[in-house]
């Protein structure tokens, strides 16, 4: 699994930061266990997508793992409401 330059107590916290922001944006409400997981998988999620489409990732380090999460978890947001329908 690819971490992004990221290890893993950061990527609990900065998953977790990316996911309380997409809670906030797309107006979802979950836990926080919930963010940490939305942001760490949506981050895997994203870089596995951009792989398959064969474009650059967003960088390495802290900025880019909370970017890639971010996107990554609305992505996941959007989908499962997607799914609830």
């Amino acid at each position: 699994m690819h971490m992004n330059g990221v290890g893993w107590i950061a990527a609990i916290i900065v998953g977790g930061l990316a996911g309380w922001l997409a809670e906030m944006v797309m107006k979802s409400n979950t836990g926080i266990f919930m963010n940490i997981i939305m942001g760490i998988v949506g981050a895997i999620v994203l870089n596995a997508i951009l792989q398959a489409l064969n474009i650059q990732s967003f960088g390495v380090g802290w900025v880019a793992y909370l970017i890639t999460g971010f996107i990554g978890a609305c992505l996941l947001i959007f989908v499962g409401r997607l799914v609830r329908r």
